[in-house]
């Protein structure tokens, strides 16, 4: 499999790491810049249009009617996003919310580099990761960035949560394990997928 991982500190600097196939193995394929271009894209539209909803909603009914938002369309907003950029694109976490985001094992991994990076003094602005994973027959395009906290998102996950919302959190999802963040910590990320159909060697 081949491997593009930026951590660009201060925007001057970038690592490309491309694990070498073993002797007589298949060649591996490079992340394009176009399918790199595509997922950042996709993140971009995702995030932005959620957010704008979010805070549309907060200011309307409160934090409140922003648990709606995140409970009833933040899956829509990410299925018409993912049909209008031609990939899968969505959010996940080490802690999480909603157990549909919760990462799978290639998900997981990513995070946890994201998160030692950062501890490590790491721009979060400046860090994504990108990869083309083989599984048999298949390849498949994916995509990672770090989401961090910010304003709005400490009112549902921050460290002080009103006790009316708190129990709104709970009553959409009883296992929530995504408040406590401070802000400025890396509160997840967004990940995108996509098939690659292609012969690019």
């Amino acid at each position: 499999m081949s491997v593009r991982f930026s951590l660009l500190k201060n925007a001057a600097l970038a690592f490309a790491i491309v694990a070498l196939p073993a002797c007589g193995a298949e060649k591996p394929v490079e992340p394009s810049d176009a399918d790199i271009t595509a997922a950042r894209e996709a993140a971009a539209a995702l995030g932005g249009t959620l957010k704008a909803r979010l805070l549309a909603a907060i200011a309307e009914g409160g934090p409140i009617s922003a648990i709606t938002v995140c409970s009833e369309e933040a899956p829509e907003i990410s299925l018409a996003v993912s049909t209008d950029k031609a990939v899968s694109v969505g959010r996940t976490a080490l802690r999480v919310r909603n157990p549909d985001n919760a990462p799978d094992e290639w998900e997981r991994r990513q995070l946890e580099k994201f998160a030692a990076a950062i501890e490590d003094g790491v721009d979060p602005a400046s860090i994504e990761y990108a990869e083309v994973v083989t599984s048999g027959e298949t390849k498949t395009f994916r995509w990672m960035k770090p989401i961090m906290m910010d304003g709005p998102c400490q009112l549902c996950h921050g460290e002080e949560i009103a006790d009316d919302v708190r129990a709104a959190i709970l009553a959409f999802y009883p296992e929530d394990a995504a408040t406590g963040f401070k802000f400025g910590e890396m509160r997840g990320a967004f990940t995108v997928e996509k098939p690659i159909s292609d012969t690019r060697s």
